[in-house]
């Protein structure tokens, strides 16, 4: 197949291309600013792209069987604490991300989209979401050790969300783990739909390995279009 990877020098978003070319599927992966990328493997090739801009992602979708977003401002990857203040400054942009994904989408509308939101919407038992109550999300939190500010961030994931729930395009929403950090590749995790997964200590955890695993196994076999799921250990 041939996959578009919006967001591909973040950390999820880097591991889901090299997880993709593990596969034998050829990759278009895309940067704000793809000139300076180095790249000598096979199958990929590196463009740039504006994911606020309607023209910028009409140009790349050709060809496109599925587009991946794993879009943050800033460069995440590389200064994750400039991406937090630029996600408090202007928590909109991720509702904004996905209305102009989908407006350019109406000009190709069998490519799927999958995005990559946030933890925070997704409910901690029946009916309660974290996002909805600053109490829960301040625990959260302080949990992952992030602002508290961070909130008005994980609910721009939120929006983001009910934006696609809105759309009839072909859109995937993939919340992951509250906990997700660089790790290994197991490929064994359990799947949910809008409840966090949690393990034998009631932890929300996953690695980005295996969660460029869940979204490569999404890709190949769609399981939640027009759907939203999850991933826990």
């Amino acid at each position: 197949m041939h996959i578009g990877v919006i967001g591909a020098t973040g950390g999820i978003g880097s591991r889901v291309v090299t997880e993709a070319l593990g596969r034998g599927h050829h990759v278009s992966a895309f940067s704000r600013d793809a000139s300076r990328i180095r790249e000598e493997r096979e199958n990929v090739r590196w463009r740039s792209v504006d994911v606020l801009d309607v023209e910028s992602i009409t140009a790349v979708l050709p060809g496109l069987d599925v587009l991946i977003s794993g879009f943050q401002p800033g460069n995440a990857a590389r200064d994750f604490a400039d991406t937090v203040e630029r996600s408090i400054a202007d928590p909109t942009v991720y509702a904004r991300a996905a209305q102009t994904l989908l407006k350019a989408l109406e000009t190709h509308p069998r490519t799927r989209l999958i995005v990559i939101g946030g933890a925070g919407s997704l409910e901690i038992e029946p009916g309660i979401v974290a996002a909805d109550s600053d109490e829960l999300l301040h625990e959260t939190l302080d949990q992952l050790g992030l602002p508290r500010g961070y909130a008005a961030a994980v609910r721009g994931h939120r929006d983001a969300l009910n934006v696609l729930r809105l759309s009839n395009r072909l859109w995937t929403y993939f919340s992951p783990a509250g906990d997700i950090a660089p790790g290994e590749r197991t490929g064994r995790f359990r799947i949910g739909g809008d409840q966090l997964v949690l393990d034998a200590d009631g932890r929300s955890r996953i690695s980005m390995e295996d969660a460029a695993v869940a979204l490569v196994d999404e890709v190949e076999l769609p399981r939640f279009v027009q759907r939203r799921f999850t991933i826990g250990y």
